[in-house]
């Protein structure tokens, strides 16, 4: 699929999609007229990428990520990139406790003005 067809399939800018090529986190190949073409697995990869930005996790940690994630591309991390995993674990983690205790806050609130 081209750039235009990924970005509307994705919601994510073609703009993003260049720099996401730039950054190594996506290929694509040229055809004869020079227009980017993506493989049937690029939707996907697309939406993990958002999800890993959305996480707080740097293009860098999802560029050495990726390869451990994807079957094709498999390969054993780095035992730093491990403990930057673990590291971002926690705070993710940190982050989804903060989220819950607010919720079960809101609902307090809501249950009580119902």
């Amino acid at each position: 699929m081209r750039i235009g067809e990924l970005a509307r399939r994705s919601g994510v800018s073609p703009r993003s999609l260049r720099y996401y090529e730039e950054q190594g986190l996506l290929a694509s190949r040229r055809t004869a007229g020079g227009h980017r073409e993506y493989g049937p697995l690029a939707l996907e990869r697309v939406e993990r990428i958002q999800c890993l930005f959305a996480a707080g996790l740097s293009s860098g940690t999802i560029y050495e990520l990726l390869p451990c994630i994807y079957a094709q591309e498999r390969g054993d991390p780095a035992p730093d990139l491990l403990d930057n995993l673990r590291e971002e674990r926690e705070r993710i983690k940190a982050s989804v406790d903060r989220l819950q205790r607010t919720l079960a806050t809101l609902d307090t609130v809501i249950d009580d003005h119902t």
